[in-house]
């Protein structure tokens, strides 16, 4: 109850603060099992994707969130664990970093994933790490629904106490899947493409 409280008033904070409202562009809110995919800008992304989704999907979607910072003392525990129902994941570490989001999908329920890896100021996605296109070829059945976050390096920078009055929102595309034989470059280069178009920018030189 307590976690639940604490979450609503989060999620009303960061709505006043930033917005984060949610644009379903690309699908509607489903019960069916996805892997949100979103580029990375700042600590608030976690709190703005979970705010996003409507409340009954939230218990069985579960933000991945590093360990070094979201458990890093016991309110950042608390938040990530009871309120944001966050997996968190140990970076660099000697373990398999997919290993809980593999429990996760197992279950049958969903996550909310950074495919770069860590946060970025520009405003749109770096190259993307193997993991996600690891879990689309372990979880076929899982949808792949990009994410594009805006203004979020803006709204709270590095080094930010707290995050500036500038509206976010967070885009919906349509899902994606890995298709039979493509290959690991060729598909993360088109999930980071597939987030980049709801930008609606383009990668410098992109068509030089």
């Amino acid at each position: 109850m307590i976690a639940k409280l604490v979450g609503e008033a989060l999620f009303a904070a960061a709505r006043f603060l930033v917005g984060g409202q949610a644009r379903w562009r690309g699908c509607e809110p489903a019960t069916t099992q996805r892997i949100y995919f979103a580029n990375h800008a700042s600590h608030m992304d976690t709190i703005i994707m979970c705010g996003a989704l409507p409340g009954y999907l939230r218990t069985t979607t579960h933000p991945v969130a590093a360990a070094d910072y979201w458990g890093s003392g016991p309110v950042q525990r608390f938040v990530a664990l009871k309120v944001l129902n966050a997996v968190l994941v140990e970076r660099g570490g000697a373990k398999d970093p997919l290993a809980p989001l593999r429990e996760v999908l197992e279950q049958g329920e969903s996550l909310i994933i950074f495919p770069e890896g860590t946060r970025r100021a520009e405003s749109l996605p770096g190259a993307f790490k193997a993991g996600l296109y690891h879990l689309a070829k372990d979880f076929p059945e899982a949808e792949l629904v990009p994410v594009y976050l805006t203004n979020l390096a803006r709204a709270y920078p590095k080094g930010a106490i707290l995050p500036a009055p500038i509206s976010s929102a967070a885009h919906f595309g349509a899902p994606i899947q890995l298709e039979d034989s493509e290959d690991k470059a060729a598909f993360l280069a088109r999930a980071q493409a597939s987030i980049i178009a709801l930008s609606g920018e383009e990668l410098p030189g992109e068509n030089a």
